[in-house]
């Protein structure tokens, strides 16, 4: 497969899930904002904060609202991680590599496209209709990861999707869960609160693991829930559980089982192995915020990591 064609589809892939991750993360505040004191900047802050566009969020706008934050989130142009803009550039790659999936991916990820195009033309920001435009994407994002699964042949391209999808989505547990620990509690004396016990309940919330969180543990605490998040190798948005996801479909497209064929081999197996033969006992005494920073240093690595092996030109060149 040319490598052109490849990191299409990688990024089609990174491109869905992280629209999805969005509607996931504003639905579950915009839920919790309902029942919260007005206090939008505690609020709101932390979800742009997650994205890693906070500083590009304080270019455009003067202060921190929940319709502004909503706004550039969802809808702004300017932003080239906002849903809108995410959902446009999955099209916009499927459309340049459609000899590779099927009419059924085709159409869905067309009406996404229109969905979000008809949700600015509207002004559904200023509308009480969100959560439902919200639902409408996550389920539009699901019903794709659906197709790709159901639709696709389990070939080179199917593997490079599944790659740029599992790394995404370990980023964004990464940054959900270090936000929760960095930013939402005003105070330490607040631990253990009915506040700090609602945030962790939203935040389980945001990633789809609180039914799954509460048959495994039952009790809301931080440290197990930390370590459901980080570590288990069952629920599949777990970051370890997104590794081992990953490493299957590097395996494949590098051809090698043992040891490691290229660098994001290399890096992807180092990192899944940190985190296999880690404790959260071990994570907490290092510090949480630390960390899940590394984490994400080494998750852009691997991504980095990826490129070069599969999709630079001087890569196709050598090859």
């Amino acid at each position: 497969m040319l490598g052109r064609v490849a990191n299409t589809i990688y990024w089609m892939n990174r491109y869905l899930e992280r629209a999805e991750n969005y509607a996931r993360f504003m639905d579950v505040n915009y839920n919790l904002s309902l029942e919260m004191p007005p206090d939008e900047e505690q609020q709101w802050k932390p979800i742009v904060v997650i994205t890693g566009d906070w500083e590009l969020y304080k270019s455009l706008n003067t202060k921190v609202s929940k319709s502004k934050v909503i706004y550039f989130l969802a809808f702004d142009e300017k932003n080239p991680n906002s849903i809108y803009n995410c959902i446009l550039n999955a099209r916009e790659n499927a459309r340049a590599i459609r000899p590779e999936i099927t009419k059924e991916f085709w159409e869905q990820i067309n009406a996404l496209n229109y969905l979000v195009k008809a949700g600015l033309e509207n002004k559904c920001h200023k509308e009480n209709n969100l959560r439902e435009f919200f639902t409408n994407v996550k389920n539009g994002c699901q019903l794709l990861y659906g197709m790709y699964d159901a639709t696709i042949s389990r070939n080179e391209g199917w593997h490079f999707g599944k790659l740029g999808q599992a790394i995404e989505r370990a980023d964004k547990t990464s940054r959900v869960l270090d936000t929760k620990y960095h930013l939402l509690l005003d105070s330490p004396n607040e631990v253990g609160s009915s506040l700090d016990l609602i945030q962790w309940s939203s935040l389980l919330k945001s990633v789809s693991a609180y039914d799954m969180y509460r048959k495994k543990h039952g009790k809301l605490t931080s440290s197990s829930i930390a370590e459901f998040l980080i570590l288990d190798t069952e629920f599949p948005r777990s970051i370890l559980a997104c590794l081992i996801s990953a490493e299957q479909s590097l395996i494949t497209l590098s051809g090698s089982s043992f040891g490691f064929s290229n660098s994001a081999q290399k890096q992807l197996g180092a990192l899944k192995s940190q985190l296999e033969y880690t404790a959260i006992n071990d994570v907490i005494a290092k510090g949480m915020h630390e960390y899940l920073d590394d984490i994400q240093q080494k998750l852009n690595g691997v991504s980095t990591a990826v490129y070069e092996s599969f999709f630079s030109i001087e890569n196709q060149i050598t090859n």
